[in-house]
């Protein structure tokens, strides 16, 4: 296993979490896992780091599609349309949640909103991946 300390790893915890967020890839569920396997007694600072760090993607994913064309269309665009902004929560499945993000900044859904929508979900996605690694200990 790599050695690092608490802070690098939640550093790089942050940073993966921002990338897999955008349409670059990435997998901050595996970087968790390894920041908890190591020091758990980060759990909750861990989920927290992920979570902002994987919301603030989503959100610079959304400004992306405020800069698209009004004339873009597509499935994610059609998706959002017909759920709305609660379509958000889903933000972290991976290979649409990037697409539902950039659909509502597309179609200009309230900022604060979709910020708050994106973190409920992400937070709820890494509390279920970190209890999930904890119980198979």
């Amino acid at each position: 296993m790599f050695d690092f300390s608490p802070e690098a790893g939640l550093w790089g915890l942050f940073a993966l979490a921002f990338v897999s967020a955008t349409i670059l890839p990435g997998s901050s569920e595996v970087v968790l896992v390894g920041v908890l396997a190591k020091y758990p007694d980060t759990f909750w600072t861990a989920i927290v780091v992920a979570t902002v760090g994987n919301t603030l993607g989503g959100v610079s994913s959304y400004w992306l599609g405020r800069l698209l064309p009004k004339k873009a269309e597509g499935r994610a665009i059609a998706w959002v349309k017909r759920y709305g902004v609660w379509s958000l929560l889903l933000s972290w499945v991976p290979m649409i949640g990037d697409a539902l993000c950039v659909a509502a900044g597309w179609l200009r859904f309230n900022a604060w909103l979709c910020m708050l929508l994106l973190a409920v979900g992400k937070l709820l996605r890494y509390v279920l991946i970190a209890a999930g690694w904890v119980w198979l200990q």
